[in-house]
């Protein structure tokens, strides 16, 4: 059992991003993920905070609709950047999940404007607790996975007329 200081809740998931306007299209225009937020940040706090003298960076919240989740989009600068290795399997890599009402047709739209995803198309679960869902990896601009999943609609079971059943 663990004594003092525990998780008490999320607050976002941040994405390390090469060009904001890119991204924004990608995450606020394609997505639709409501931008609540856009900063400069540069100050001592986050250099310490960072471990980066001199870097300062521009950041973007983004709320998943239907939730208080926040997505944080950063684009620093003052300091030597790299990509990251975003495959699936390779540890150190990321992705966070949203759930959508239609995952092909977002698909469809992504890949219109030029995003694509690790399918083809969206795949259809078979098994498991998320049998039925429709699921995409989406890659953003800078190659960063954000899964993308569909619930199962609902089967509706056949309904009773009246002339079904008994007096």
């Amino acid at each position: 059992m663990m004594g003092g200081g525990k998780v008490v809740g999320f607050f976002h998931a941040g994405v390390t991003v090469q060009d904001m306007h890119a991204s924004l299209r990608f995450y606020r225009d394609l997505l639709g993920l409501e931008l609540i937020s856009r900063s400069e940040v540069a100050s001592f706090e986050a250099e310490a905070i960072w471990n980066l003298p001199g870097a300062k960076a521009e950041a973007a919240f983004l709320r998943v609709p239907g939730s208080d989740a926040l997505i944080e989009l950063f684009e620093f600068e003052g300091v030597e950047r790299h990509g990251a290795s975003a495959r699936p399997p390779d540890y150190g890599a990321g992705h966070f999940c949203l759930y959508v009402d239609d995952a092909a047709a977002i698909h469809a739209r992504l890949v219109k404007d030029g995003f694509g995803a690790r399918s083809e198309t969206p795949v259809e679960i078979t098994a498991s607790r998320l049998a039925g869902s429709k699921v995409l990896y989406a890659i953003d601009p800078d190659g960063y996975h954000v899964e993308l999943i569909e619930r199962p609609r609902r089967k509706q079971g056949p309904t009773k007329s009246t002339e079904d059943t008994e007096p």
